[in-house]
């Protein structure tokens, strides 16, 4: 007696995935958005919301390896799976740049890499959109 332990259903094209995964993006992409403007306020007004600022990365930086093993999970294109891939990675320079304290001076670097992790985030919202959301 044989027994076929594969079934017809797979768990990684049901729509409730890809739904998930596109709601965790914009989660993070607002997120982001928050994290820039206590960054202004913290700047220009009040230098409390530093700890804000702070805190909310702390907060939604587990939504980055979410979003990567979401896109693992479901078939998502490779371009998808790039840029959520790229997020946990560029948390990780985040994190890097102002937290290592060099001759190089890596602190320069945390904007910059800022952006590039907001412009990723975005491009993923989009692109997610675009792909799956539409059909």
């Amino acid at each position: 007696m044989t027994t076929n332990l594969e079934t017809d259903y797979d768990i990684s094209d049901t729509s409730w995935v890809k739904v998930g995964f596109y709601a965790t993006s914009i989660i993070f992409n607002v997120c982001l958005i928050a994290q820039v403007l206590t960054v202004g306020v913290a700047y220009f007004t009040d230098p409390a919301w530093w700890n804000v600022h702070m805190w909310l990365v702390r907060g939604y930086g587990g939504l980055s390896l979410i979003l990567l093993v979401g896109s693992l999970m479901a078939s998502f294109s490779n371009k998808i799976r790039s840029l959520a891939a790229s997020l946990p990675v560029l948390l990780g320079l985040q994190f890097c740049s102002i937290h290592l304290k060099t001759s190089l001076h890596l602190e320069v670097l945390h904007p910059l890499i800022g952006f590039t992790l907001f412009y990723v985030s975005s491009s993923l919202v989009h692109r997610v959109s675009r792909e799956y959301m539409k059909r």
